[in-house]
């Protein structure tokens, strides 16, 4: 069977979003997914047969969501071993798909949720510490995706690094930061949507 997907550019892929969502300084889509990965180097790794594996199953395009879904849904991306996304990373990534599919929806609900019971001042307010939208983050209430998008919208993660001095929300922030390329939505329609929940305008 032809590889869907050459083992060495899978092995590239990894290595460019791995320094992507762990390394401040490099942007994967401004660098092209660039590394400094040599085919050499490649064949001498004894994992290489993870990202033969996965050459089999995805293509160019797979390749890169299937890493996205996992380096996003990891503790901590730069423990993330190529063997534990091989091994455990479909599950992530179908969830991910599956968000990323019901976007719209899953926006809409986190939303509603939120803020029937807060403003939206108060969601973002940090003066006593953490702000309630980082609270719910945490407590798995609300989605990194619609974290994501409440960014596009209000600009909140520029706002609250200046007020923050915070580990736990460093990491948030350069975690929405690194994803926000890899969402790709209509802002104005997500905007429609959390007007008629906050205002009850159509």
């Amino acid at each position: 069977m032809i590889p869907k997907v050459k083992p060495f550019d899978c092995y590239k892929s990894y290595l460019g979003l791995k320094n992507h969502f762990t390394r401040e300084s490099y942007d994967y889509h401004k660098y092209c997914g660039k590394s400094r990965a040599s085919l050499n180097s490649f064949y001498k790794r004894k994992d290489r047969f993870f990202f033969e594996k996965l050459s089999r199953q995805k293509d160019d395009r797979e390749v890169v969501d299937f890493f996205v879904s996992n380096f996003v849904t990891c503790d901590d991306p730069q423990t993330l071993w190529i063997g534990e996304i091989v091994q455990n990373g479909e599950k992530n990534y179908t969830e991910w798909k599956r968000k990323i599919q019901s976007l719209s929806y899953l926006f809409k609900e986190e939303s509603e949720q939120l803020f029937g019971e807060h403003k939206v001042d108060e969601v973002f307010n940090c003066s006593s510490g953490h702000p309630i939208i980082l609270k719910k983050y945490l407590a798995k209430e609300i989605s990194l995706e619609t974290l994501l998008i409440y960014d596009k919208i209000f600009f909140f993660v520029k706002d609250l690094d200046k007020k923050l001095q915070d580990p736990v929300w460093e990491t948030v922030s350069s975690l929405i930061k690194k994803y926000h390329s890899f969402v790709n939505i209509d802002v104005f329609k997500f905007k429609k949507v959390l007007k008629q929940i906050v205002v009850g305008d159509s």
